[in-house]
């Protein structure tokens, strides 16, 4: 086994379990939960909503979430407290608290939301939209995790290709051993990518 595909694991799209939302009203994708340990439920959790008819979201007290629009024509986000936001096409996002209360409406059918979800006393994570055209590197460290879905595209992951092509709707979790790792990307079309440290305690 390369050092590249130690550190790197395929997430197939068609590994994803697909499960009911918490309030019965809709389903989403699961693609990846990190757990703490053995017991503690997780500490970042990716998926993908499929949000087929207006509904309110499921509440997550002390979770954090921040989603982005992967298709459709868009969806907002009615606050409870009187504020909206718009996920527009083509990626639109919004971060907000999984106490508050909200309703999605569609604005033009149906659509499917990338939804990160986390826990903020322990992971502090960014998700970052990028066009991949030749080559990118990530410089992965030793505590950190780095999540890779492919939105348009597709991609390969390692200088021997180490996993799988990645393509649209595929995912790959990238980790580093006791030092920081490089892992080289390489394809053409657009990436999400979520970078999950652990907070400082």
């Amino acid at each position: 086994m390369s050092s590249d595909a130690a550190f790197a694991r395929h997430l197939p799209a068609c590994g994803y379990r697909r499960l009911r939302w918490r309030n019965g009203l809709g389903w989403t994708r699961e693609i990846h939960a990190a757990a703490a340990g053995v017991g503690e439920g997780w500490d970042w959790r990716l998926s993908i909503a499929e949000i087929e008819a207006d509904s309110p979201y499921s509440s997550f007290p002390g979770i954090q979430r921040e989603q982005v629009l992967l298709a459709g024509e868009g969806l907002a986000l009615d606050f409870g407290d009187g504020s909206e936001h718009l996920l527009a096409p083509p990626h639109g996002r919004q971060r907000f608290s999984g106490d508050a209360v909200v309703h999605a409406r569609l604005r033009a059918g149906r659509v499917e939301v990338f939804n990160l979800m986390w826990r903020g006393e322990r992971v502090a994570p960014r998700v970052l939209h990028r066009p991949l055209v030749g080559s990118m590197l990530l410089f992965v460290d030793p505590a950190s995790t780095w999540a890779v879905h492919v939105v348009a595209g597709r991609a390969t992951i390692g200088e021997r290709n180490a996993l799988p092509l990645l393509e649209r709707g595929n995912s790959a979790l990238l980790s580093a051993g006791g030092s920081r790792h490089r892992h080289v990307l390489e394809g053409a079309g657009e990436l999400l990518l979520v970078q999950g440290d652990p907070v400082d305690r």
